[in-house]
């Protein structure tokens, strides 16, 4: 897997204050992308163990909430299996911290995935620049949605987080 950057102190990707990893690769390609630099694959640099060391340093101190996966696309299909990996790792290593995850894909093309079960929160559906509303709270679009993945698993119908 590639990435582009691994910030933190975020507050506009998630609850609370946030570790975002941006990863390579999206075929979506909406138009008016906020990142379109991260549509490529081969984009980035390489996600090694020393990103994953970093990414994790990022991830501990108390004042943390938690990591986002962003891109680009956490669930391209060439990222699905090391973000799998990395959420497993993080509930392991910091299981009072919430994982986020920004995917194009809506929750019904991806509810059968791993990751999805290890995730507290999705922000699913392409971004639609005609539907666009800067005043949205965690989504760029009206269409997209913030799920609440542990409520919509428990109850197996779509809930969306407050």
């Amino acid at each position: 897997m590639r990435y582009h950057n691994i910030t933190t102190d975020d507050m506009l990707n998630g609850d609370g204050l946030r570790t975002v990893l941006w990863v390579a690769g999206c075929t979506h390609c909406c138009q008016g992308c906020h990142n379109p630099i991260t549509w490529d694959i081969d984009g980035g640099i390489e996600f090694d163990e020393a990103a994953e060391q970093e990414l994790f340093e990022k991830i501990a101190p108390d004042y943390i909430n938690g990591v986002t996966f962003s891109g680009g696309d956490p669930l391209h299909p060439k990222n699905r299996d090391m973000v799998t990996e990395l959420a497993k790792k993080c509930r392991e290593k910091f299981p009072n911290k919430t994982i986020w995850l920004y995917t194009g894909y809506t929750f019904e093309e991806i509810k059968d995935l791993e990751v999805v079960s290890l995730c507290d929160v999705i922000v699913d559906g392409e971004f639609i620049l005609a539907q666009r509303d800067p005043k949205l709270h965690w989504k760029g679009s009206s269409n997209q949605r913030v799920i609440d993945v542990r409520e919509t698993i428990r109850l197996k119908k779509i809930v969306l987080f407050d």
